[in-house]
């Protein structure tokens, strides 16, 4: 007789662990401001906590949820609390993690139209409600020649506008033969690391990836850019990309991308636009004009799962003309073939990224923008602003501090006039005290401390109470 023995999880035994698990989601939320926001593990604390070796039978799921509580947790910096203000937001919410559940449960491969018509439609068309959500133009709209896709980070985005900003120049002659060593891209000195990976990623180099000055705000200068473009140009170089960045990570630094575009149209340049974590801004008309020029980009991109209550991963990437990506990226094995792909009336998104494979991470979009609606998404983004504009405005009101850079939206980069030694300790008191954690960053070559707001449940009483502690730390200091 053939064994009949199972291990699997039965869907009674599913629903129950399954109802153990959002109970301690829940309850985490309602404690995650009790705990230290940033980890106090040591290098290989938790690692030493775990058997050296798999088990070789199962255990109660009881147990492995109880190291979760035990294990595991002591070692989480909590990215959700309100008074994290570091790095950049990455905002979970309800809907989002039942969205991401449901994608988890249903368990969709989402290469090809065909491998599940839903989750390739849905993605389209959430990707296209976006367009007018956030002001963006109709030419990203696939009703046209454009469209959108929803990729892991901006870091994936940049690479494939990369590529297909490589393919253009080459008239795809670097898909068959490779690079030859001409190819230029272009970027700000504050732009992410991530332009830099690609550039070696694609071929390109990072000797060929020229980083153009900026100005007072940190913004790259036009001017300069063309310089540096002529010059490549006389130096028979091939100048094919640039990247413009719309709230940079350092210091929410906006390039000035319609004259950007300007120059990069005089040579033919592919303009990708980065706004990772600024452009759910722009879901507030007041906030719009941060999308000036964005009109003559030929890619753009924005995370909503930084700023849009969506939990990591999510990036909306779009192109004006998706021919180019999809030449690019495009490679179609025997065993890929089926009937609706040569029909040509479909999208399939394997296409329009590196990886064949794809999860269903339109569903959690779906929920959160269906449960939050326009209006209630654009509440909070203005909430968030409104708390850090008062920090900021603190900080102007001290002479001990100033403002190390312009806090157009949800950061604020300030120090203490006292020099780099001032501000490393009063970082490190800060963070070691575990009632909040900010990073830092360098500008002007001078260290400078970093507050963003935009966690989920961060509220007036949580920026008071961090400007309350620098306000201690920083006389225990002096004192």
């Amino acid at each position: 007789m053939p064994d009949t023995k199972s291990f699997h999880m039965s869907p009674e035994e599913f629903r129950r662990q399954g109802y153990a698990v959002i109970d301690w989601i829940a309850d985490y939320f309602a404690r995650v401001e009790d705990f230290p926001v940033l980890s106090r593990a040591s290098p290989g604390e938790i690692r030493s906590q775990l058997p050296q070796a798999a088990p070789q039978a199962g255990e109660a799921f009881e147990t492995i949820l109880g190291d979760v509580e035990r294990v595991i947790l002591p070692g989480i910096t909590h990215w959700q609390s309100p008074n994290f203000y570091a790095y950049f937001p990455a905002n979970a919410s309800g809907p989002a993690i039942l969205g991401d559940l449901l994608s988890s449960g249903l368990g969709v491969q989402g290469m090809l139209w065909s491998t599940s018509p839903a989750c390739t439609e849905l993605e389209t068309q959430v990707l296209d409600w976006l367009v007018p959500m956030l002001g963006l133009p109709e030419r990203f709209l696939s009703s046209g020649s454009g469209g959108g896709v929803i990729h892991d980070s901006a870091s994936s985005a940049v690479l494939c506008a990369l590529l297909a900003g490589r393919e253009r120049a080459t008239q795809f002659h670097s898909n068959r033969h490779g690079c030859d060593g001409r190819l230029i891209a272009y970027c700000s000195t504050q732009t992410h690391s991530s332009v830099e990976k690609a550039a070696k990623i694609a071929g390109i180099g990072a000797e060929n990836l020229r980083q153009i000055e900026v100005d007072e705000n940190f913004a790259m200068r036009p001017q300069a850019l063309a310089r540096q473009i002529a010059a490549d140009e006389a130096a028979g170089l091939t100048p094919f990309f640039v990247c413009a960045t719309v709230g940079t990570t350092s210091s929410n630094a906006i390039d000035p991308v319609r004259a950007l575009a300007r120059v990069c149209r005089q040579s033919n340049l592919w303009l990708h636009v980065d706004a990772a974590m600024c452009g759910t801004a722009a879901l507030c008309p007041e906030f719009r004009s941060l999308h000036d020029g964005v009109e003559f980009a030929d890619s753009y991109c924005f995370n909503p799962h930084k700023w849009m209550f969506t939990n990591f991963d999510c990036d909306c990437f779009y192109v004006a003309d998706r021919k180019h990506l999809i030449q690019t990226l495009s490679v179609l094995p025997e065993y890929l073939r089926n009937q609706a792909t040569e029909s040509g009336a479909v999208i399939d998104y394997r296409d329009w990224q590196v990886p064949l494979g794809r999860r269903f991470r339109a569903l959690k979009l779906w929920f959160v923008i269906r449960h939050y609606g326009i209006e209630g998404l654009r509440h909070h983004v203005r909430e968030h602003v409104r708390l850090a504009q008062e920090f900021a405005g603190w900080v102007r009101n001290d002479e001990r501090f100033e403002l190390a850079a312009p806090a157009p939206l949800n950061l604020v980069c300030f120090r203490l006039r006292q020099g780099d030694a001032a501000n490393q300790a009063l970082l490190n008191a800060l963070n070691a005290s575990g009632d909040l954690y900010l990073t830092h960053t360098k500008l002007d070559g001078k260290l400078t401390l970093r507050l963003c707001v935009g966690q989920t449940n961060t509220e007036a009483r949580h920026v008071q109470a961090a400007w309350r502690r620098v306000l201690e730390e920083t006389a225990r200091l002096a004192g």
